[in-house]
């Protein structure tokens, strides 16, 4: 499944390399993007990262991850919805077809797009009533929140579990265990999604 994390200055450095890792484990063929084009990116802590490509047209998967929301920085997702160029084009890509997945604070890059309206999500716990606030459904006790062409996922390590899960959807339980047990990680199943009718 072509794979793409949008990557930005000021992002959470694990919610784009947990699921890059699981992603890339589970056999998917994962890059890093930016939109526009840029040689690299400092992530909220300062670490310096070359992406692979710009941004694509023919993502499946586009995986937007988060980092600095809460105390409003100058760099991160609170300062790229302010900036206003990622939302519209995260709407663009799943208008295309792309599966929508956030990480975090990612889900207000995806809100601001208007792809979260009365639609159920999760982000990182300190900035639900935000997200809420926002016009969206928050699934409070969620990990991982699945409506089909948009999936969230709570707080950093919450990415992991993201992945992991769109790999079981993929390529089967085994294919996913098999992940987790790769990275030594213990999957955390609070995923919330819709009851069938």
């Amino acid at each position: 499944m072509q794979t793409e994390i949008l990557i930005y200055d000021g992002i959470d450095e694990l919610d784009a390399f947990g699921p890059y890792e699981v992603l890339a484990e589970g056999g998917f063929d994962v890059a890093l993007v930016t939109h526009p084009a840029a040689d690299r990116i400092a992530t909220a802590r300062g670490a310096i990262v070359v992406p692979h490509r710009q941004l694509s047209e023919r993502a499946e998967l586009l995986v937007v991850p988060g980092g600095g929301w809460t105390k409003r920085p100058p760099k991160g997702a609170w300062a790229e919805v302010q900036r206003g160029v990622l939302p519209p084009v995260i709407a663009q890509r799943h208008a295309a077809g792309a599966r929508i997945a956030s990480v975090c604070t990612g889900a207000f890059l995806v809100a601001a797009g208007g792809l979260l309206d009365g639609r159920p999500a999760i982000t990182h716990w300190n900035d639900v009533d935000d997200l809420e606030a926002m016009g969206v459904r928050v699934i409070r006790d969620a990990r991982v929140v699945d409506d089909g062409d948009i999936v969230t996922a709570g707080g950093v390590t919450s990415g992991l579990d993201l992945a992991l899960w769109i790999v079981e959807q993929e390529k089967g339980r085994e294919a996913a265990d098999d992940v987790a047990a790769e990275i030594v990680h213990r999957r955390d199943e609070r995923i919330w999604r819709p009851v069938a009718t």
